[in-house]
Parts: C-alpha cells; structure tokens; sequence
C-alpha cells in the first residue's frame, strides 16, 4: 500500500464528527457483539459499519476489503479447527485421515460461526475507527479522559517514529536489494542483520534530536493539543438511534437461535 490507514482517516468526511460519538458507537459494536450467543447480531454490526465506512468515510472498497482480508484469513483457520476438534452431539459429516476419524458436528460448527462472526463485527467496529479519525484526535480524547500525561506523550511520539523509521528501513532496504545485499541465504541474513543495526543507530540519534529540540523550545514536561469541539447534530443522532434499535432488536430475537 501507498498509504498508510491515518492517510485515508485524514481525508475521510467523518473526520470532523463528533470523537466521542463514533467511539460510543464503537464501543456498543464490539460490546454487543461480544455478549452476544447468536452469530446473527456481529454479522449485522459488521454490515452495518462496513456501509458507514465504505459510504459515509469515503474509504476506497478494494482498501477496505484488503485490510479486512488479513485477520479474516487468520480466523478463518481458527474457525475450521474449532469445528472439527470442539463441540459435541451427532456429526454432520466425518472422514478419515491415516486411521483417524475427523468430523463436524453442529455445536462445533456453531461455535466456529460465532467466532468468526464476532471477529468480523469486531474488526468493523475498529476499521471504522481507525479509517475515519486520525490518531492524533484520539490521542486528544485520551487526554480528556484524563490519562496520564506522560502515557500520552510516549504513544504519540511511539506511533510517530514507527512511521520514521519504517521509512528509513524500506530506504536502507532498497538500497541492499540494488547491490545484490539479498541475492542468497548468506547474503541476506548479514544484509538484514546490517539493516537492524543501521535502524537502531538512527533510533538512538533521532532520539538524541528530539531531545535537543524539545529542551530548545522550552518543553516543560507537556505537550499541548487542541481539541476541536465538534456538536452532535441531530441526522447524525438519528442514525446512530437506529443502529442502536436495530441492533439491539437483532439481540433479542436471536437469542439462542444458531445457524445449524
């Protein structure tokens, strides 16, 4: 990717909503979904903040589908050897592999649907989050709830430098790949052992740097950020009420219903 996900949060239009309601609706998502026995409920949360940040963010569909790729093939495994190996009852289909006998029943299969439901619903919830507000308006929310001081400046200047020195590290990385620094195993492993320490080394000096600079221009301890007060409106309550209804609704005709 070109783009990092803070890039397309930066330009998204539900970037300058309100913070504190997008995380409440956050918050209810996975909560919701969690509590929830039946897959049904994290289904419908997927879909629906999937449709907020795909329509309403402005996020590119392939991007999105892309990020959401990565943890639903992890837990897709998951979900495969919760089926075969948990639960218990008649099995829906079984077979043998080198004399033993391996099968699916139906409370396994359930299970492993509403594992991978729920991961689904959750990782919604949290792309939502993270594609439409920029790290550093969270890092302002933090701040209002009164978290330490001194939590906040280490993360903030943690998540910047990640960024530095990723960059760094492609840089140095290209630069081996053109002289030949992976053309075999030997090779590779002292070109990557050369590229760890270089990292390391500008780590140090820009931690140096920072130093130096912050104490030039008075640093007291606290860095100031700015909060800008964005109102609720009401079409933004309305719908927030209705994913509310819902989802809620969604819960309670549910319960106990399972997809086998």
């Amino acid at each position: 990717m070109t783009h990092i996900l803070d890039d397309y949060a930066v330009s998204s239009p539900l970037r300058y909503r309100n913070n504190w309601l997008k995380l409440t609706v956050v918050a209810f998502g996975i909560l919701a979904g969690v509590s929830s026995n039946s897959p049904f409920v994290p289904l419908v949360i997927a879909v629906c903040m999937s449709f907020a940040t795909v329509y309403f963010g402005k996020v590119p569909t392939g991007l999105y589908l892309r990020v959401l790729a990565a943890p639903a093939g992890f837990v897709m495994v998951s979900a495969v050897i919760i089926a075969f190996f948990f639960g218990e009852g008649a099995k829906l289909f079984s077979f043998e592999v080198l004399g033993f006998t391996l099968g699916v029943g139906s409370a396994g299969l359930n299970m492993a649907l509403l594992v991978l439901a729920r991961t689904l619903g959750g990782m919604s919830c949290l792309l939502f989050l993270s594609l439409t507000t920029p790290m550093i308006e969270l890092f302002s929310v933090l701040k209002a709830t009164r978290i330490p001081d001194s939590f906040i400046e280490i993360s903030m200047m943690m998540y910047r430098y990640i960024f530095v020195f990723l960059e760094v590290a492609m840089g140095v990385k290209y630069a081996q790949t053109v002289r030949l620094g992976y053309k075999d195993f030997r090779t590779s492993f002292r070109s990557v052992v050369m590229l760890g320490t270089n990292l390391f080394i500008r780590s140090w000096e820009q931690g140096e740097k920072l130093y130096v600079s912050m104490n030039s221009r008075c640093y007291d301890g606290k860095l100031t950020m700015l909060d800008e007060k964005r109102p609720v409106r009401l079409p933004e309550i309305v719908l927030t009420c209705g994913y509310f209804v819902l989802v809620l609704a969604v819960f309670y005709f549910t319960r106990g219903i399972s997809f086998i």
